[in-house]
């Protein structure tokens, strides 16, 4: 699996003394090397040395449709024999169109405006922009704090990091931004007190309506929030009851809501959107990124109904915008992603394997001793991993357990995703996300090659 060292990297120092890959700013110097992709196929991955690989979380929840499809790579080479880029400032073009229109449809009403950016951080401060810029131009200049959750993740550039609530980020780059308010996630697992997650997530809408008027109702401009957690909760899902409290909190102080869908988003959860599954909590702004284009492109959006983006137009127009808002290469990337996506009924797909996973993992939780809780919907689904199961005690952070675990399933040929949030204050889990593609007979694959994996990682604590 180790790659091997180049000589002029000097001792203890896996990377060499100049360039090198991308991991050098990550890893410590003693951290092995990864292993050298070679290729890709459906939901596999090879390395230079021949090493099979099963994608059990789609790269970083981005490949929803597996790697190698035929048509996006058509459209790609048919695209770019065209046209690969055209400023958005001289020239409409039609991939931009095409797609705008398929997203729109998909989305439905009060989505009719998508603005196509290069991925989920850049849609996130577009989000924020078109918020600010919309309450400007409508006389309530005065709206302008964005309360997030914590924890969370919106994205890693210095306005989406504002509202990513994570007690490190924040510690770290707290200085050059603008930290803004946070109100406490509802967890279904770690409730605090003697509270159910019911009474929890009731508790945690309050808090939103608290912080609104702790803040002033009249300087508020958004709540963001992720549908279906990310990474930073682990494919959190609140009580339904919350959803609904949120949208009428929001609805009264006159507060948009932003539903984060970068990784919930385009058919993951067995819906185009996750909102889907909340229909009397429509937001009112939606960011999409990752499986919107698969992983063949960079891609981003915001979806905005018309009447928002009438009044900014209106005002004399967005003042934002970026380099690659809408190129074509990406835009017709996506169009065929999505076409692909339809055609094939992966979203359906992704509500029935979706179930089945569901199950399967609660059958891997009853065996496992370290599995505490399993939660998410569709092909977003994440398992926390624990000490001890009674107790819902982490492993101590000197363990590095998920990061053991990861390392495991790198020996065993199974690409799993994690992280541990805020230090692991909020607990460790594994996200476990299949892309839309995945079969029956794969879940089971791969099922069985994360359930060795984690009785690996239990022989070893137990010794």
């Amino acid at each position: 699996m180790t790659a091997p060292q180049d000589p002029a990297s000097g001792s203890g120092n896996p990377f060499p003394q100049r360039g090198g890959p991308i991991q050098v700013f990550y890893a410590p110097p003693e951290a092995p090397r990864r292993p050298m992709i070679s290729h890709a196929e459906g939901i596999y991955m090879w390395d230079t040395d021949g090493k099979r690989y099963l994608d059990a979380t789609s790269g970083p929840v981005v490949s929803n449709i597996g790697h190698g499809n035929g048509r996006v790579l058509a459209a790609m080479a048919e695209q770019a024999g065209k046209v690969c880029y055209a400023s958005r400032a001289l020239f409409e073009n039609q991939a931009n169109i095409a797609l705008a229109e398929r997203v729109a449809a998909l989305a439905g009403p009060g989505f009719e405006r998508v603005f196509v950016v290069s991925g989920g951080s850049e849609a996130t401060e577009a989000a924020i922009k078109l918020a600010r810029h919309h309450a400007v131009a409508c006389g309530e200049a005065g709206r302008w704090k964005v309360l997030a959750r914590e924890p969370g993740y919106h994205g890693a550039t210095l306005g989406a990091a504002a509202i990513t609530g994570d007690p490190e980020t924040d510690a770290v780059f707290g200085p050059v931004m603008r930290i803004m308010p946070r109100v406490p996630a509802p967890f279904t697992y770690r409730v605090p007190g003697n509270l159910d997650a019911e009474t929890h997530a009731r508790h945690c809408a309050e808090a939103l309506e608290t912080a609104i008027l702790d803040e002033g109702p009249d300087n508020v401009l958004a709540f963001i929030m992720e549908p279906v957690g990310g990474l930073a909760t682990g494919a959190l899902v609140a009580p339904d009851a919350y959803y609904t409290a949120v949208r009428e909190i929001c609805s009264r102080h006159g507060v948009l809501l932003i539903f984060d869908e970068v990784m919930s988003g385009a058919g993951r959860t067995g819906r185009f959107l996750a909102a889907e599954h909340w229909p009397d909590a429509r937001p009112d702004l939606v960011i999409l990124a990752k499986g919107v284009a698969a992983g063949y492109t960079p891609l981003g959006m915001v979806l905005a109904p018309r009447e928002m983006v009438e009044k900014v137009v209106a005002a004399g127009g967005f003042l934002h915008g970026h380099t690659y808002s809408a190129n074509p290469l990406s835009c017709a990337v996506g169009e065929a992603v999505l076409a692909e996506v339809m055609d094939r009924d992966l979203i359906g797909n992704a509500e029935r394997m979706g179930i089945l996973l569901g199950e399967r993992l609660q059958v891997l939780a009853r065996h496992s001793g370290i599995v505490g809780d399993v939660r998410g919907l569709g092909l977003l689904r994440a398992i926390e991993i624990v000490a001890d199961k009674t107790t819902k005690a982490p492993f101590p952070p000197a363990r590095k357990a998920i990061a053991r675990i990861v390392e495991l399933g790198l020996d065993r040929g199974l690409l799993l995703y994690s992280r541990s949030t805020a230090g692991g204050r909020y607990g460790e889990w594994l996200m476990i996300t299949p892309p839309l593609i995945v079969t029956d007979a794969q879940l089971d694959e791969m099922m069985a090659l994360l359930t060795e994996v984690l009785d690996r990682f239990e022989a070893e604590t137990r010794s």
